[in-house]
């Protein structure tokens, strides 16, 4: 796209300075081909696959195929016949491996609440006798902190909220487990897994981890670092669809031991004895609950092509690259003092989005949007932007930050005219890292 010029942050008319560094980014950088795996259009930059990744080529003709031939001609006899009995924990498969999990310790079925209600009671039941607590991480998605409350309340024990950095300082021998979010939601911080889970272990609790803002986005090394439980949804930067099932990963050592709390049939050892006593089947298949979502599996399966011969370690280089570049053109084209980023700068605490303070955070959202580029907004004044590098490009970058600058000044024209003088709400630039206006101390 060509750019075009504007009025700059000084009120006058130039070019979009970022625009041809973009283009020689792109022309340069890893991934820049996987964008074509993607249905997406060139007139809106897509930067919300942090709630809804985009389409991948590959799921319609999948789900085509699944519909007339495997469900409209096949019907019963796909449950063998076209494998849909072992999709649970064979697209599991398909996830470990950007998870950091070898083969058979991750089935994916449920929703991520009712994986995060099985890891937490199942967790609950494998702690140590004497445990009187479970800790929460005090920054958590809210549904995490519904779950983690009312499974404390079946078990007796009580809940206490944490911050993620005081985890290793507050848990104790009378801990459970604990509930962390990899990466936070509103701010995108990257908490520290490997330092939290390890810290946990030395007190004989459980780690327990929601990787819903983290995988398919950077490396997660769930064997390597010892955790116990996660879980996870795939319809963000796995790209997986609206609503699609989430995923439950147990440590192998675990998994005799697990006990889940919903014992359905398909977790039974003899599915098929109809016998009125449970027995759990070994390994991963105790994870399974009901009989599984065909179509939001297979569409899952589908979509996880995309990763063929893509690393994560990969995407986390571009992500990082790209967040960079989009904060220095925040810094260039938006007008001092209007927005302030609540994302951390050390790349050790980056997750894969950029969260901006902003005054009318809402009212400036909805603007972007009509002018095509979408990301969200979370109250009360947060714009977030998420950046999927297997098809988010440096152009994609750019064009949202200097869209960002066009609304943020007609903001601060329309204040002024009105009387109101500048905004100071959304503060001067953070000190851990860059804002807009050229006054932080990074980009």
């Amino acid at each position: 796209m060509t750019p075009r010029r504007s009025a700059g942050p000084s009120g006058g008319f130039g070019p979009r300075k970022e625009a041809a560094r973009a283009a020689e980014l792109d022309a340069a950088g890893p991934l820049t081909a996987t964008r074509d795996r993607f249905v997406l259009d060139e007139d809106t930059v897509y930067l919300d696959g942090n709630s809804l990744g985009a389409l991948p080529r590959s799921v319609p003709g999948r789900i085509a195929e699944v519909i007339t031939r495997e469900w409209g001609e096949l019907r019963i006899r796909s449950w063998t016949e076209s494998g849909w009995w072992t999709a649970p924990e064979r697209v599991g498969d398909r996830i470990a491996p950007l998870i950091g999990a070898a083969p058979g310790r991750v089935v994916v079925g449920d929703s991520t609440s009712v994986n995060i209600f099985k890891a937490v009671v199942g967790g609950i039941r494998m702690a140590g006798k004497g445990c009187t607590e479970i800790l929460v991480d005090a920054t958590t998605f809210p549904t995490d902190g519904y779950i983690a409350r009312s499974a404390a309340r079946m078990a007796g024990l009580a809940v206490r909220p944490v911050e993620p950095a005081r985890i290793a300082d507050e848990v104790t021998e009378r801990t459970a487990l604990a509930l962390v979010n990899h990466v936070d939601y509103r701010t995108g911080e990257l908490n520290d897994l490997p330092g939290i889970t390890a810290a946990l272990h030395s007190a004989g609790a459980l780690a327990v981890w929601d990787l819903c803002h983290s995988a398919g986005a950077l490396p997660v090394g769930l064997d390597a670092r010892g955790v116990d439980l996660a879980v996870g949804c795939t319809y963000k930067y796995l790209n997986g669809g609206p609503g699609s099932p989430a995923y439950l990963y147990i440590r192998e050592s675990l998994q005799e031991r697990f006990e889940s709390p919903l014992p359905g049939w398909n977790s039974h050892s003899d599915p098929f004895g109809m016998e009125p006593g449970y027995t759990p089947a070994d390994g991963i298949l105790r994870g399974r609950v009901g009989t599984p979502d065909i179509l939001s599996l297979l569409a899952l399966e589908a979509a996880l092509e995309v990763w063929e011969d893509v690393s994560i370690e990969e995407v986390r280089t571009k992500s990082l690259a790209l967040t960079d570049f989009f904060l220095e053109c925040v810094n260039e084209y938006a007008p001092p003092g209007r927005v302030r980023s609540v994302t951390p700068y050390e790349h050790r605490r980056r997750g894969s989005q950029v969260s901006l303070e902003a005054v009318g955070a809402g009212e400036v959202m909805d603007e972007l949007i009509r002018r095509g580029v979408v990301g969200d907004f979370r109250r009360p004044d947060v714009l977030r932007f998420g950046f999927t590098p297997l098809y988010t490009t440096f152009a994609d970058a750019e064009r949202a930050a200097w869209v960002l600058g066009e609304v943020l000044r007609e903001q601060a024209d329309r204040e002024t005219a009105g009387g109101s003088g500048a905004a100071t709400a959304a503060g001067p630039p953070a000190a851990e890292g860059p804002a807009s206006g050229g006054g932080g101390d990074g980009g």
